[in-house]
């Protein structure tokens, strides 16, 4: 249990394991609402004061962009805000992961990948959920939360795993404190653009191909709403890469297949993302060092994703906004999820739930 005594592993909470299959999303924040209320509260919490009037102007703001854009889960999207009857489910569903880091390679002739996902808002951790969902490819277990309606990480037994990270920011100017500008003018480029989500793309995926190479194939060439990087591992050795998208084009690597939030080979002109709290001040030289830190330690990490340790979720890789970490094999149909929050005192994130396995009948 990654260092932790028994006695502590005992208080912590369990991450669920629901049966959506009929259903979905809709039905997954329709069962979950309490608890998707409290993630909202948890969310909001973070922001300053003079944020919480301005959420039903954000929330109306990101409906009108989704309703307008190529996605096909506007109905989903529309039947959850219903259903949970408050405001911020649009803006959930519009908002993006702000890092992550990324592996897959091969163990014993297998695919694996394992990623964590960093976002600065508290409850993502503790609030987590892994939902058993299907398709016409078939089923997929995908780790979310109540009230979401795309996928960030999710795996197909028998088929593929796949996860998002956030794809580096393009930049107009150089200077730290006109990041912001840079942040505003892409959010504008993005309303202007009519293309599915990227993590609406993944889910679209995971409910429609049958395979690893039809996976690929469709996460390349659909144009998308904004830049992201795609991690894909298969169920036979070779079926492994990394997909570094921009709105309309791609770069995919079969090697190499580490990723965190900038592309493998720097592109003028891009710089990778930073967090939350130093999004005034960290140079570009220091954002693309943060980033190839978390990808250098995660992709040397010599220990076996099959163990189960979690081991590999240590500094740099883990951080104070890490919220999941997350293993992952089509082959053997496993998965297992742990969550983290980030305690008072402390500089990194700790332990927020105990590990939950799926294997590939549903069995947790």
């Amino acid at each position: 249990m990654s260092g932790l005594s028994q006695a502590a592993t005992e208080t912590l909470l369990p991450i669920a394991v629901v049966d959506v299959r009929d259903g979905g999303p809709v039905r997954h924040a329709r069962e979950g609402a309490l608890r998707a209320q409290a993630l909202r509260d948890e969310c909001l919490a973070w922001f300053p004061a003079i944020a919480a009037p301005v959420l039903p102007l954000m929330d109306r703001l990101a409906r009108r962009w989704l309703t307008r854009s190529c996605s096909p889960y506007v109905a989903d999207i529309e039947a959850i805000a219903a259903s949970l009857g408050f405001p911020g489910i649009w803006l959930l569903n519009g908002s993006y992961q702000w890092g992550c880091t990324a592996l897959a390679r091969e163990e014993g002739g297998v695919p694996w990948l394992a990623r964590t996902l960093d976002w600065p808002f508290p409850g993502l951790g503790r609030h987590a959920d892994v939902a058993r969902m299907r398709g016409p490819a078939g089923e997929f277990f995908s780790v979310t939360w109540p009230g979401y309606a795309g996928v960030l990480t999710a795996m197909a037994p028998g088929r593929f795993a796949g996860a998002i990270n956030q794809a580096p920011l393009w930049r107009r100017t150089r200077h730290p404190w006109l990041r912001l500008y840079d942040l505003a003018a892409n959010a504008v480029n993005t309303w202007r653009t009519r293309h599915i989500p990227p993590d609406q793309l993944l889910r679209n995926v995971f409910e429609d191909c049958a395979s690893f190479e039809e996976a690929r194939t469709r996460l390349e060439t659909t144009p998308i709403a904004r830049p992201v990087i795609y991690t894909l591992a298969g169920i036979h050795p070779g079926e492994r890469c990394v997909i570094e998208r921009t709105e309309t084009g791609h770069n995919t690597r079969r090697t190499s297949t580490c990723a965190a939030n900038d592309w493998l080979e720097s592109v003028p002109g891009w710089e990778g993302r930073v967090g939350a709290d130093v999004v005034m001040t960290c140079s570009g030289a220091e954002a693309m060092a943060a980033s190839r830190r978390r990808r250098d330690a995660l992709a040397d990490w010599a220990g076996s994703f099959a163990g189960g340790s979690f081991e590999w979720v240590a500094v740099p890789v883990l951080n104070r906004f890490t919220r999941l970490a997350v293993e992952m094999c089509a082959t053997s149909g496993t998965l297992r999820v742990a969550g983290y929050e980030l305690a008072t005192g402390c500089d990194v994130s700790q332990r927020a739930t105990q590990v939950t396995v799926v294997d590939g009948s549903g069995a947790a």
